[in-house]
């Protein structure tokens, strides 16, 4: 052979290797794909491309049957199976509240003439992912949203879990039932109840999505061994509520809460299921429980009218005053990620102004309580009560710290301060740390700050996920709650990162010696 035959040769077993590893390449990764159709025990689901093309999401994959008609007020009860691979490309009706009717049997409707965007076949939830094998293992975050128990929903844009995905984690949200559907409690309901109880469908709701996610989530490339809830304002108070509950054993491993625990937003006992009974009684009126399970929405919400949602003391998923579960140490012992903002308390009806009626009801701490919530004015009123919101919240997320670190878990605190351009006027309100936790900022107005921030916190969010430490590289150290040595500290999640000071110590003294006054009444 002549030097360019020889030269040829080798060009050509060149080519001939380099077509063999890209075809062994393609072979590989089409291999270790996450497959198009995913299966779960209930049948095949295919799902859809995010905006970014490695991310897969899966929406409205039902985790119950719908909870209408007979079902109404019952446990949720399981989902039919289904042959085929159904398509999870669009997201579920979100839950309707069982107040004020809306466009027909499918609850409220989507704009004149439109199809409706609520009801009460609700009960689905999404998942986004990014692993490339349903052997991965990736841990799981799953989420619950605000509303005040009354509205919200998994498929909430600011909710797009895509970002998140990209760090790293299986992430899920779902849909519980709301208002007088899932909160409605009545004496009938009890006695049908094998736990004698009413009440807390909502909460039954959650369940059974966290079991979907035990059974199901390895499919998706999650790990079941690694699901980290969480949840801000009333998403946030069913955290607390499944941390307390000891339904909630073993289908978590951690857990993370954004301004709200089981007290709510201030310092209160939680209700009794006798008290829930007696007003959700009153509510119904002469109707009969099949009388309400048989109404349309529409007439429904004529007829149940005052019922208060929110999680109550049931006696089953509940079965104490959750301050006095974890007073006691027998919560779920998890590790937490637990925090507030800073102006909680210029969200539309959270603050009003300090009164002296305020003030006596902390008896001989109302001197030190004027000190610290002046009101001499209208305008110091005014801002002491915006203060008094701020502080309560605060307070609420250091003392669900406190509590879990008694149990010989960690827990860390955060602080969120940052005023979003365009924000002056609410300041770092109620739900302003959502945009940044989840990647998902506004069209236009963010800095280079605000892009950093929100790229920190969601690392921080992850890493707590993945290993139960928020800590990783290039990243500001955040301290665990020690308490006494940092008392009133967190991380401050303001123009700059750093750990700084939460609450003043005073002040958490103060609502210390209340809270303890208040659970021996």
């Amino acid at each position: 052979m002549t030097p360019v035959d020889v030269a040829l040769y080798r060009e050509d077993n060149l080519s001939m290797l380099r077509r063999t590893l890209l075809l062994l390449s393609t072979a590989f990764v089409a291999f270790a794909a996450l497959p198009d159709v995913v299966k779960t025990d209930n049948g095949q689901v295919s799902g859809t491309t995010g905006k970014d093309p490695s991310v897969r999401v899966f929406k409205g994959i039902p985790f119950a049957a719908s909870p209408a008609g007979e079902n109404r007020w019952k446990a949720p009860q399981p989902a039919a199976k289904w042959d085929g691979a159904k398509k999870a490309d669009t997201f579920s009706l979100t839950c309707t509240t069982g107040a004020g009717g809306g466009a027909g049997k499918g609850g409220k409707g989507g704009g004149k003439g439109g199809p409706p965007t609520s009801g009460e076949d609700c009960l689905y939830l999404n998942v986004w992912t990014t692993a490339q094998s349903a052997n991965e293992k990736r841990p799981v975050i799953f989420w619950s949203y605000g509303g005040g128990f009354t509205g919200g929903s998994g498929s909430e844009p600011r909710y797009d879990g895509e970002a998140l995905a990209k760090k790293g984690v299986i992430f899920v949200t779902y849909n519980y039932r709301l208002g007088a559907l899932g909160f409605f409690a009545h004496p009938e309901l009890a006695k049908e109840s094998s736990h004698n109880t009413s009440g807390n469908y909502g909460v039954m709701d959650t369940i059974a999505a966290l079991r979907w996610v035990q059974k199901n989530i390895a499919a998706f490339g999650g790990d079941p061994n690694r699901v980290t809830i969480d949840g801000e304002s009333a998403g946030a108070i069913m955290i607390a509520t499944m941390v307390g509950s000891p339904e909630g054993k073993g289908l978590f491993q951690r857990a993370m809460g954004q301004s709200g625990a089981w007290m709510g937003l201030s310092m209160t006992k939680m209700r009794t299921r006798q008290q829930a009974e007696e007003t959700g009684a009153k509510a119904a009126g002469s109707n009969s429980i099949a009388q309400l399970r048989a109404m349309s929405l529409e007439d429904l919400g004529q007829n149940l009218r005052g019922v208060q949602a929110g999680p109550i003391v049931d006696g089953w998923l509940v079965p104490e005053d959750l301050s006095i579960t974890f007073a006691k140490g027998q919560q779920n012992k998890v590790d937490v990620l637990v925090g507030s903002n800073q102006d909680e308390g210029t969200f539309a009806g959270f603050a009003r102004p300090i009164t002296a009626d305020q003030a006596k009801s902390y008896g001989d701490d109302s001197s030190e309580f004027m000190r610290l919530y002046p009101a001499g004015t209208t305008e110091d009123a005014t801002k002491s009560g915006l203060m008094l919101t701020r502080d309560q919240v605060a307070w609420h997320m250091r003392t669900w710290a406190q509590m879990q670190v008694k149990t010989g878990k960690k827990a860390y605190v955060y602080y969120f301060t940052r005023v979003a351009p365009g924000q002056e006027a609410r300041g770092a309100t109620h739900t302003a740390e959502l945009a940044y936790m989840f990647g998902n900022p506004p069209a236009q107005g963010w800095t280079d700050v605000d892009r950093q921030l929100s790229d920190q916190m969601m690392n921080y969010w992850v890493n707590f996920a993945t290993t139960g430490d928020p800590n990783g590289k290039g990243l500001p150290s955040w301290q665990t709650y020690n308490g006494g040595k940092n008392d009133g500290k967190a991380m401050v999640f303001g123009n700059t990162t750093e750990f700084g000071t939460q609450v003043d110590v005073p002040r958490l003294k103060l609502f210390d010696h209340a809270y303890s006054k208040m659970m021996l009444q």
